[in-house]
């Protein structure tokens, strides 16, 4: 299997959708407002709100190719200023194309995001994001790319209606120095698009549905690659916990399913997410 595979799985709907579920500033009274920062594969495009922190936890399992995926993000707001947000994302995985290697720790993202336009309380909303992705992942094993490279996505966020909202997302990944599982390298560059909408049915319960797609270059040989693509298209639902303390956890289940070129393929995705006050916390 070469590094595309990892590419398209991994980065492409995995580490991108998780390390990117980024927070937002919302209503403080958790129980009129609703869910706005627990997207999954799709990015929202609202920043973490100034003195909270979120973990956030997904899981997933393709069935037909065997992969399956976890990872953790912390996010942070920037102190004093919380239109700049800095979060990173730590992956553990298997790529089921390597029968007998089991799983173990994939790249990891550092991401950086501005909130250019509006917040979670207006229509509109919009705030691009850069990451540096590092090739902490074996790749002679499939759990990496191989090398350093950057991503960027620009997330647009529109309500559509009091209970229905919209969620845009373009954006690409360039790796300079990609790698196959031979250690054979050549310049990678890829292209995500995504969309989805979010019905209000409970301001904590939420119903969604997600359509991903994600175009990039495998490498086959020494400064060679072919391009490829995955679509998937994943219904799913979160719903929120809100304690006194200020702390929400947020769960949430989905089926994505592949569509197009990777029509066939069906898998399981879970998430859960813990925010909380920090201020608070030092305090004590």
């Amino acid at each position: 299997m070469s590094t595309g595979r990892f590419f398209s799985t991994t980065i492409g709907i995995f580490v991108l959708a998780h390390g990117a579920a980024f927070g937002q500033v919302r209503n403080t009274d958790k129980e009129t407002s609703p869910i706005q920062d627990n997207s999954f594969l799709i990015e929202e495009a609202y920043n973490q709100e100034p003195g909270v922190v979120q973990h956030i936890s997904t899981f997933s399992r393709m069935w037909n190719c065997k992969d399956w995926s976890y990872s953790f993000t912390q996010e942070w707001p920037a102190p004093g200023n919380w239109r700049h947000q800095l979060s990173y994302t730590l992956v553990g995985m298997h790529s089921g194309g390597f029968v007998g290697t089991g799983g173990g720790l994939g790249d990891t993202v550092f991401n950086y995001r501005y909130q250019l336009i509006g917040t979670g309380q207006t229509r509109v909303a919009f705030a691009p994001r850069v990451s540096m992705l590092f090739a902490t992942g074996d790749v002679t094993k499939g759990r990496g790319i191989g090398g350093t490279g950057v991503q960027t996505n620009l997330p647009l966020s529109v309500v559509l209606h009091k209970r229905l909202v919209s969620h845009w997302n373009l954006g690409s990944t360039f790796v300079p120095h990609a790698q196959n599982a031979d250690h054979v390298s050549a310049s990678s560059v890829g292209y995500n698009l995504g969309q989805s909408l979010i019905f209000v049915a409970h301001p904590r319960l939420n119903l969604m549905l997600e359509t991903y797609a994600n175009t990039y270059q495998a490498v086959v040989h020494r400064g060679e690659t072919v391009w490829a693509r995955t679509e998937y298209v994943s219904p799913g639902a979160r719903w929120a916990f809100n304690f006194p303390s200020g702390l929400q956890i947020v769960s949430g289940v989905a089926v994505p399913l592949g569509i197009g070129p990777t029509a066939g393929e069906r898998g399981a995705f879970l998430y859960l997410s813990f925010e909380h006050p920090f201020s608070n916390l030092a305090e004590r």
